[in-house]
């Protein structure tokens, strides 16, 4: 499964790289995240309940960041298992571009699913995903949004 989409966001590029990276900040925006523990800048734990169709798990994992690529860009990989709900592994490519005062951020993710999930169907699985990651980055452009007008 793969999902691209882009969002503005009212604040400038430095402002939204910092904002990537902050742990309290992606934990409010995460659907779902009830922790979410930063080991170093470029690994994390979270811990995540999810509904997807029918099916409630809660997923345990780990996410690791590239950050090479800073502040321009850079990539995350991650894997969760959800125990009888099934496991989940992917990553994601993100880009900033200016934009005067606003910042543009593009993102490219891949996931692969097994177990119960995968057994839902790609329809549900695809459209669920893209809910999750719209609602993700309109938490996000808000939360830096509010940062901005405080």
């Amino acid at each position: 499964m793969e999902l691209s989409d882009e969002i503005t966001i009212n604040a400038p590029k430095a402002q939204v790289y910092a904002a990537l990276n902050d742990p309290e900040v992606l934990k409010q925006c995460i659907p779902g995240c009830e922790e979410l523990i930063k080991h170093s800048d470029t690994e994390l734990e979270a811990k995540v309940v999810l509904k997807v169709g029918p099916v409630k798990a809660k997923f345990g994992g780990n996410v690791v960041l590239d950050q090479s690529g800073a502040p321009d860009a850079f990539s995350l990989t991650g894997q969760g298992n959800g125990g009888a709900a099934g496991h989940a592994k992917g990553g994601a490519e993100v880009t900033l571009t200016a934009d005067g005062d606003t910042t543009i951020l593009r993102y490219q993710a891949k996931a692969e699913i097994g177990g119960k999930l995968a057994q839902l169907g790609s329809r549900l699985i695809q459209s669920t995903a893209k809910k999750l990651a719209a609602k993700f980055f309109k938490s996000f452009a808000d939360v830096v949004n509010e940062d901005v007008a405080a």
